[in-house]
């Protein structure tokens, strides 16, 4: 997999790159804005590290750019600006995680493999599957228009599903990316949310779109997807 790290401190970003290409990924390291973002009009990455102090373009700019060029990439925001304003303005931007200076090169491993886990995000507001609607903003969910009431966790586990149609996913993924944490010995439990959301998506419609793997997982499929 190939990262793409924009950081202007060349210490910093020397750490950060050996640390990655000793875990075995390609790096490539820009110092300025507008080699990062040059760099990151040119190849699809699998994840993009990106500080916010640079010179030349800001890392939110080119935050901005890429996320109107592609919304999928993971983008970890990598910077000593640790007021919520700032956080908040970066997330609502495009940002997928947000890890403030100093840090731990262990704790920015583990959120790079999180990200990379998750894999390319879709930002659709309105996620559609077969007659499944789901509105990301309001978080109403309705199948054939009617309106479908679900748990906060139920509703997580659905969205997630939904964002790739028709891709499988472990037990352990959906444990990691619905409950952020790790549920070891217990993946039982997402089989017990994947019972409640048939009850509530698929019991009363002809059209099952909750698929089970059987030793793989589970996906939501409308039977369209190759």
């Amino acid at each position: 997999m190939r990262i793409l790290l924009v950081e202007d401190e060349k210490k910093v970003a020397d750490i950060i790159a050996r640390g990655l290409k000793a875990e075995r990924f390609a790096v490539d390291v820009c110092h300025d804005g507008q080699s990062g973002w040059a760099a990151a009009d040119a190849y699809n990455y699998d994840l993009i590290i990106l500080d916010l102090m640079l010179p030349g373009l800001s890392g939110t700019e080119i935050l901005e750019k890429v996320r109107r060029k592609n919304s999928l990439v993971p983008i970890l925001i990598l910077t000593a600006r640790d007021g919520m304003a700032d956080k908040i303005k970066n997330f609502e931007t495009g940002a997928d995680d947000y890890l403030t200076k100093p840090f731990a090169f262990a704790e920015l491993l583990l959120r790079v493999k999180a990200l990379l886990r998750r894999g390319p995000v879709s930002r659709a507001s309105v996620l559609r599957v077969g007659d499944l609607e789901i509105d990301r903003l309001s978080q109403n969910v309705k199948r054939a228009g009617k309106r479908i009431e679900l748990t906060a966790k139920e509703y997580a586990l659905l969205e997630y599903l939904a964002t790739h149609p028709g891709r499988v996913y472990s037990r352990t993924m959906i444990i990691e990316h619905v409950w952020d944490q790790s549920f070891e010995g217990l993946t039982n439990i997402v089989d017990v949310y994947v019972r409640h959301l048939r009850e509530k998506v698929d019991d009363a419609y002809p059209v099952k779109l909750l698929r089970t793997v059987r030793g793989v997982g589970y996906s939501l499929d409308d039977g369209t997807q190759s």
